[in-house]
């Protein structure tokens, strides 16, 4: 059959009628349905869900939708026109109801259950049954599977209504939250950091909840207000949204004999994953130890690589547990993140978090999901004792293949052709002891400067006025450190001849394509969101379209707006500088 919507053939999605023939449920069609769920999906109490995949829910929709905004790249890559995006019966579906979509898309939608571990650690706890059998997607439903242009597209309903995984909650999103996600979701992708994506944004015109938030001011910790907002539904895209907590639960199910099916459904579980995620690396003809030893390796290798990516990005997630880790290796849950301005190893933007989640702490944080990640694959492993000594030397290695990863990085961000941890060592310290602004000093750097002084752009105090005593020393050290980088990187006096004009130029371009020009600075997004909340989306539109375009230099009025150091005043402010996890 002809792909109708292959770029070559000039075709565009303008309607739900032209993309149903897209569809393809694999997880409803392939996997198990809870079996005390009902088959009409109004099922949105709080319960435990014993056995099964998922369980059928029908989303609740929000009052009065109203568009806000569109992921426009996503579009294009989907084949949709941007005008479906403001169609009434995309519009319809997108904001939660599916009582009127064509077939053969379905009229109800899909949440999960899965496990929590925090850093390594099992959690029961955040379940209000103390058995971990309630806890899942409380508020996040899928509505469709689709398979488009070879690609296969789950898109979710977040804050889409209560699911029997709500644990007591309204299973709705705010505004607020909603615009992050949205717009740190294409950002991310546009900097080149594996994410899901953000496909569409709707508002409620008349509909609002209650949430603690900061007042206008706050300097406290914890939000000191309930603030009514309006609600929101960003609908997520991802390949799948099989997290690794969700192994987690199979797993245990199946470890301690809870039905007579937990060995099975751990099995179904991950071999689904596989088709979805793997089947590019993964051969399907393999017996299923191998499969789950190759899945591992693959696992291990795209997580290392993705939390590089997030230290080259700047990016903080904030509460990165077993269940805001995907499966596929890809950023997932825009909760508690943030973007580090103001260069701290230490820097948390959640109020919730702690140190273990903390910016360059990342990387010992994945390890600890990725032990509970081959520890969820173990029992499938049962009696192979070849391939569990494998999976154990894969688990071993983690912090080797991280490290590898993470060396890799810094050269790339320093433009060297290889790691120097002296040279890298120093300049973390100078960066702490200014300090700089992370995004704004490599960005600098990128440009070759001849001098120290270019780079004091990105300095939140000039050298002269170094809190340290002795702001000359560390002049001193700044000039002698960048001395000593370009003569690694080829450009010292040594290295004058008649190609350094096209060495220099060579280097430059190759350090911007890694060290982006603009980040997602929370004081940014803050007045985006307030002004959508007034029924003013084009300041979130502007913000949308510098985010993804991080690497170009945009107008010299872009820079002026948006590239820019953060204000002084706006330091230790509530729900900028720093944030709980209300949304």
């Amino acid at each position: 059959m002809e792909n109708l919507l292959s770029p070559a053939t000039g075709f565009e999605v303008t309607s739900l009628e032209e993309l149903a023939p897209m569809a393809d449920y694999s997880l409803m069609d392939s996997l198990n349905p809870d079996p005390d769920a009902t088959p009409d999906g109004v099922d949105q109490r709080p319960r435990q869900v014993f056995t099964g995949h998922y369980v059928p829910v029908m989303p609740t929709p929000i009052e009065a939708p109203e568009y806000v905004a569109h992921s426009k790249s996503l579009f294009r890559e989907l084949g949709f026109a941007d005008s479906l995006a403001q169609s009434p019966d995309f519009v319809r579906m997108f904001s939660g109801d599916l009582s009127q979509v064509p077939e053969p898309l379905r009229k109800v939608g899909w949440a999960s259950g899965y496990a929590l571990s925090i850093y390594g650690t099992e959690f029961v706890q955040q379940c209000p049954f103390q058995t971990g059998n309630g806890y899942g997607d409380g508020r996040a439903i899928s509505v469709l599977e689709a398979s488009i242009n070879g690609q296969r597209w789950e898109m979710q309903l977040k804050g889409g209504g209560r699911t029997p995984y709500c644990r007591g909650a309204d299973g709705r999103a705010v505004l607020r939250s909603s615009v992050r996600e949205f717009l740190a979701q294409e950002h991310m992708h546009a900097l080149g950091v594996p994410t899901s994506r953000s496909l569409s944004l709707y508002v409620s015109k008349t509909e609002k909840v209650r949430r603690p938030w900061y007042s206008k001011g706050s300097r406290m910790w914890d939000p000191d207000q309930l603030m009514a907002e309006p609600v929101a539904i960003c609908t997520r895209v991802a390949p799948s949204f099989i997290r690794v907590g969700q192994l987690e639960l199979f797993s245990r199910r199946a470890r301690k004999q809870e039905h007579p099916a937990a060995m099975a459904e751990l099995e179904q579980l991950v071999l689904h994953l596989i088709d979805r995620e793997y089947a590019d690396v993964i051969d399907q003809q393999s017996e299923t130890p191998t499969k789950v030893v190759t899945l591992a390796r693959e696992f291990r290798s795209r997580l290392a690589s993705l939390v590089a990516n997030w230290i080259r990005v700047g990016y903080c997630q904030g509460n990165f547990n077993s269940d805001n880790c995907a499966a596929g290796g890809f950023t997932l849950d825009y909760g508690p993140f943030g973007f580090c301005e103001v260069f701290d190893p230490h820097f948390q933007p959640w109020t919730g978090g702690g140190s273990h989640f903390s910016f360059m702490n990342q990387p010992m944080a994945a390890e600890q999901n990725f032990r509970m990640f081959c520890s969820a694959l173990r029992p499938l492993l049962n009696g192979h004792r070849e391939e569990l000594a494998e999976l154990d030397q894969i688990q071993g290695d983690f912090m080797t293949v991280m490290q590898a990863e993470m060396e890799k990085m810094w050269a790339a961000k320093l433009g060297l052709d290889a790691f120097d941890a002296g040279l890298f060592r120093e300049l973390l310290t100078l960066m702490m002891q200014t300090p700089v602004d992370y995004t704004l000093f490599f960005r600098e750097l990128s440009a070759l400067p001849d001098d120290v002084g270019p780079l004091e752009r990105s300095f939140y105090s000039s050298l002269g006025e170094a809190a340290s005593a002795d702001s000359e020393g560390l002049r001193r050290r700044w000039s002698e450190w960048l001395a000593q980088w370009k003569s690694r990187v080829g450009l010292g006096p040594d290295n004058a001849d008649g190609n350094l004009l096209s060495r220099r130029d060579k280097l430059s371009r190759q350090m911007k394509l890694v060290n982006p020009a603009y980040t997602m600075r929370e004081w940014l997004v803050v007045p985006v969101y307030q002004q959508a909340a007034a029924g003013d989306y084009l300041p979130l539109r502007e913000l949308q379209e510098v985010l993804t375009q991080p690497y170009e230099e945009q107008s010299e009025e872009t820079r002026e707006k948006y590239g820019r150091l953060k204000p002084s005043a706006l330091f230790n402010l509530g729900g900028v500088s720093h944030y709980s996890c209300s949304s």
